[in-house]
């Protein structure tokens, strides 16, 4: 029973880290008029893919652009108080 309980567990973990290692590893930079901005998957690991995606497969988000990313973004960074939710600290300018 303990084997099935860990054969489980183990299981579980295992796809859970599959399906994270399926997000691109390398920071997407995003062109913005007021400067690039740059959004990194792995720091927003822990966040489900369908907060922002329309599935957890990932892909294009619809309609993306300043004001979606905004309400998106800037919005849960307030909520969550984490990450930049001013305009300097997510548009750097080249």
């Amino acid at each position: 029973m303990k084997i099935r309980i860990v054969s489980l567990v183990a299981a579980v973990l295992f796809a859970g880290a599959a399906f994270a290692a399926d997000a691109p590893a390398a920071p997407v930079t995003l062109q913005a008029k007021n400067g690039n901005v740059t959004f990194n998957h792995k720091t927003h690991a822990a966040v489900k893919c369908e907060t922002c995606h329309a599935t957890a497969a990932g892909g294009k988000i619809e309609g993306f652009g300043k004001d979606k990313a905004h309400a998106l973004c800037v919005e849960c960074h307030k909520k969550e108080a984490k990450g930049p939710a001013k305009c300097a600290e997510c548009h750097k300018k080249a």
